[in-house]
């Protein structure tokens, strides 16, 4: 049905070919019946014109149609009597011949008109349909575009409030706490001789050294200062030192031996990925051991962390195909690189789980294929 009115739409754009096309398709009727004369009666040439008068009215409307059965006529009449035949009445079996003729011939014309303003009607329908869905897909994409930029906008915002609030604890509440330190040391140094006083004062001046080294940490995993001022691969060597040392578990950290400098939305991207990955895996996997590796290739920069842990259950794989991600970490996380231009991908099985994101990289030197292991320690938290 497609094809049918594709064919007559392209065939109704010019009344000249249609005309054309009716009548090559009358006289090819008439060169075949003459060919069949032979081996059929005279009479069949009115079968034979009918299909080529119901083709006429399907694709080429009511004038050709017309026309088409008007050749017809003429061609059957004065083309196929018998020899000898000379101009002269037509007999009462010849005139209800033509009469039936013209009969079916005017129920398929009118047949294959309406059939023709359907399809006129669908085509200008489905251009409408199609019109309208070009409109609701450009407005699909402005809000899709507006929604990447807003996603943006709001991990920035997110990245500026961790930067502020680490800053104001270490300038403001480690300072004071600093300054609190050194005042009970003072008292504690003058009362000493009260036993029981200066123990409680020694406990006193512990608690604000733990509250001190608290919030310095807090601090420092809210936005690490050692990733705006030596870059990514000091702040990754700090932290997983410390998640090591936290957690218990071993971590091998594979860095480039020259890893250079990266635009700072791109490292603390890095950053926040492998925060993310190692405390997943801590808190799920129940892996001993974890493996994070970090390459520059093709422009691109390549993060690989991986464990041995048991991977991630199988409805929560399912619900990852249907939904996307299952959980705030992972969609920020994937969010994140999506805006950078990168792509994040999950493995798991029985065995592990291999986070792998790829990050696009413009205009930076290719990294040496050199590289160091860094290897945490252990000790229990």
């Amino acid at each position: 049905m497609g094809t049918s009115s594709s064919n007559s739409a392209r065939i109704s754009e010019n009344i000249w070919l249609r005309y054309a096309i009716a009548l090559a398709t009358v006289l090819t009727a008439l060169l075949v019946n003459r060919g069949l004369n032979l081996f059929v009666a005279d009479r069949v040439v009115y079968v034979l014109l009918l299909p080529a008068i119901a083709f006429s009215a399907w694709y080429c409307g009511v004038g050709p149609s017309v026309l088409a059965i008007g050749v017809a006529l003429v061609g059957a009449i004065y083309e196929f009597m018998p020899t000898g035949f000379s101009v002269r009445a037509l007999t009462a079996g010849e005139l209800v011949g033509v009469a039936a003729f013209v009969f079916s011939s005017a129920v398929i014309v009118v047949m294959g008109e309406s059939r023709r303003r359907q399809n006129a009607a669908l085509r200008n329908e489905q251009g409408e349909l199609e019109r309208k869905v070009r409109e609701r897909t450009a407005d699909l994409d402005v809000v899709n575009r507006n929604l990447r930029e807003l996603s943006a906008r709001l991990l920035q915002l997110q990245d500026d409030e961790r930067r502020r609030i680490a800053r104001e604890l270490h300038d403001s509440v480690g300072q004071m706490l600093a300054a609190l330190t050194m005042n009970l040391s003072a008292v504690r140094s003058d009362v000493d001789r009260l036993t029981k006083t200066a123990a409680a004062l020694s406990d006193s001046e512990t608690l604000v050294r733990e509250m001190s080294s608290e919030v310095r940490t807090i601090s420092h995993l809210l936005h690490p200062p050692l990733l705006d001022e030596a870059g990514l691969s000091s702040a990754l060597r700090w932290y997983v030192d410390g998640f090591g040392q936290r957690s218990g578990i071993v971590v091998d950290l594979d860095l480039p031996q020259d890893l250079e400098r990266l635009p700072s939305e791109l490292e603390t991207a890095i950053f926040r990925v492998v925060q993310e990955c190692l405390t997943n895996i801590h808190r799920h996997s129940e892996s001993a051991v974890a493996k994070i590796r970090l390459r520059h290739r093709d422009n691109q920069i390549l993060v690989d962390v991986q464990d041995e842990g048991k991977g991630i259950p199988p409805e929560k794989k399912e619900q990852m195909a249907s939904s996307g991600t299952p959980g705030v970490g992972i969609r920020g996380m994937r969010e994140r690189i999506r805006q950078l231009g990168g792509t994040l991908e999950i493995h798991s099985d029985g065995s592990g789980t291999l986070v792998a994101a790829r990050l696009p990289v413009d205009e930076m030197p290719r990294a040496d294929s050199f590289t160091i292991t860094h290897r945490s320690t252990t000790s229990a938290a």
